[in-house]
């Protein structure tokens, strides 16, 4: 694998994992609601997820959709409803003191619920099926050329998805009061729900 081959997988891994999606506007939320700290597990999970992802792809699993049909579609209702849930509890989740806060039901994300949500991202299934499609090798370096690009993309994910984490928790002064939480509570859980739109093209 040459360095110029390289240098696109790491921009094509950084340009996908930085830019908005699900796992981001998550993040995002959990910074400002939780802090950079208590969303570590989070952030870490989407990384481990991720390169699960991607194992599975070069091992067969993409295949799968080219063969049934039907197990794109099952995934994507499977996805949106989980994306509307998780819209749902962001727009709901209660509001006051936001340091250390953990009341009732409103947690951060742990990292292996946030592991197990790639398979159901849509987002993650695209950068995943975009990266083995392009990225790989054929022949006998397939699985080297593999291997390259899950360390890629593990390098690169993790301090991505952490500007998100980070920006949440710079704007937590700014949420200093319930009326503006709930604000942006609600604002997080319909841009979360429109990334249910990604599934309908």
């Amino acid at each position: 694998m040459d360095t110029q081959l390289l240098l696109a997988i790491l921009s094509f891994a950084f340009v996908t994992s930085i830019t908005p999606g699900p796992n981001n506007l998550m993040l995002l939320a959990s910074g400002a609601n939780f802090g950079f700290k208590r969303t570590i597990p989070h952030m870490l999970g989407i990384s481990l997820g991720m390169a699960v992802l991607l194992l599975c792809i070069l091992a067969g699993l993409g295949t799968l959709f080219t063969q049934l049909p039907l197990a794109q579609t099952a995934l994507k209702v499977l996805g949106a409803a989980y994306l509307l849930w998780l819209a749902a509890k962001i727009a709901l989740a209660p509001v006051g003191e936001l340091k250390g806060r953990e009341t009732g039901n409103a947690k951060p994300m742990t990292w292996w619920q946030a592991s197990l949500f790639q398979f159901v991202n849509p987002k993650a299934w695209m950068m995943a099926l975009g990266a083995v499609s392009s990225f790989t090798l054929t022949g006998e370096h397939y699985w080297w050329s593999g291997m390259v690009l899950i360390f890629a993309f593990s390098l690169v994910n993790l301090p991505s998805v952490s500007v998100w984490a980070g920006f949440g928790m710079m704007i937590q002064h700014w949420l200093s009061n319930a009326k503006r939480q709930r604000y942006f509570n609600w604002m997080m859980g319909i841009l979360t729900a429109l990334t249910v739109l990604m599934m309908l093209r």
